[in-house]
């Protein structure tokens, strides 16, 4: 509802406008009103205000009286209901075969009489804020921590494997493999990922979930020397640190993950060394446009992203649109095993004069025969 003040001063930069050339209907879009509801603030010359604060509105037929009120205060204060909700008030009267009002009238009456408090030892309910989020714009901004376990060639003896991950580059900053999981050994990982990162001076935001480990005695110490501020996945939210579990499939469906167990902790961090090798120096990541984490931590991505659009750019212009994207989908369905689509199979492309366009194999001219063909075999 728009107060009258503001209706005024909203009229009159209207009509301000329409006396410098403005139409109506341009001049009330920009007041971010319909040319109606202007009419019908200006209508007989008047500025009105609103009048639904001063409307009269009929009673409802249905009301509660205030005999009926009267009566719902009087049941609550009875000793036997005085410590009872009305959600348990109403049942109770329902089997003694007494029906005064429903609950949300019990309450909305409550309200009114100012008797609807919290009681009790317990804490009074609050409704938390919602989690602030973090935006990693650089390298060592935001970090991700977990724990995996690495199962041994022992049924129920496990080893677990410690990591660190930087969210914006996804680079494995930090890791190690220990036979038991403590809050201890993870503080000692966070600080020797910053101190290999050079970042003790600006130390980044740590981001985990709830487990013992991450919000241990010991842990918090750390970080609070450290001067890392620690962030927490929501209560009963398991998609909250998705970074890192992603990190924790990728490494354990690689080739080279021991699918029967580690012989021993040696044999865990020889494999361990070796994937985060691979994982920061080799791997092209998806998320980061297909460089490696360690190009992106190190800002050489977009040295190699515009190499590659020049790349590609150029490739465009020197082969057909229509070509290339015929030739990508008889390319993708030979990989998949599978026969490219009759119709797709059954054409050819045809160029002439800087013109392609695809026609069927069969199809002979002598238009065709004097141009440019461009024949995709499927294989």
């Amino acid at each position: 509802m728009i107060s009258a003040p503001d209706r005024r001063q909203t009229v009159k930069l209207i009509n301000a406008a329409r006396q410098q050339g403005s139409r109506l209907a341009p001049a009330c879009g920009a007041a971010g009103i319909s040319v109606r509801t202007y009419q019908r603030w200006t209508k007989g010359g008047i500025m009105k205000p609103d009048g639904r604060p001063e409307a009269e509105r009929p009673k409802p037929a249905n009301s509660l009286t205030q005999k009926e009120k009267d009566r719902i205060l009087d049941t609550c204060h009875q000793p036997e209901y005085a410590s009872l909700p009305p959600g348990q008030i109403v049942p109770d009267l329902a089997d003694r075969g007494e029906y005064i009002a429903s609950e949300s009238s019990f309450y909305r009456v409550l309200h009114e009489a100012d008797e609807q408090h919290h009681r009790g030892r317990s804490r009074k309910p609050v409704s938390s804020p919602p989690p602030k989020g973090w935006c990693a714009t650089g390298p060592n901004q935001v970090w991700s921590w977990d724990i995996t376990w690495l199962p041994s060639v022992i049924v129920g003896m496990f080893f677990y494997l410690y990591m660190t991950m930087d969210i914006y580059s996804r680079k494995i900053v930090g890791w190690e493999v220990h036979p038991v999981e403590s809050a201890e050994n993870g503080a000692v990982l966070v600080e020797k990922a910053i101190l290999s990162e050079n970042c003790a001076l600006n130390p980044p935001v740590l981001h985990s979930d709830n487990g013992a480990p991450q919000k241990g005695f010991a842990m918090k110490a750390r970080l609070e020397a450290l001067g890392v501020k620690p962030s927490y996945s929501r209560p009963r939210v398991s998609n909250d640190n998705p970074h890192i579990e992603a990190l924790f499939r990728t490494a354990k469906y690689r080739p080279e993950y021991p699918a029967a167990g580690f012989v021993d902790i040696k044999s865990a961090r020889r494999w361990a060394a070796d994937f985060v090798q691979w994982y920061n120096e080799q791997h092209r990541h998806r998320a980061i446009q297909y460089v490696t984490p360690a190009q992106r931590h190190n800002g050489d991505d977009a040295r190699i992203l515009g190499r590659r659009h020049a790349l590609y750019l150029g490739f465009e212009t020197t082969i057909p649109r229509a070509a290339h994207v015929l030739a990508v989908a008889l390319r993708r369905a030979g990989r998949a095993g599978k026969r490219p689509p009759a119709r797709m199979s059954r054409l050819k492309l045809v160029g002439a004069g800087g013109r392609f366009f695809a026609v069927p194999h069969k199809v002979t001219s002598s238009e065709e025969s004097r141009a440019e063909c461009a024949i995709i075999d499927a294989a």
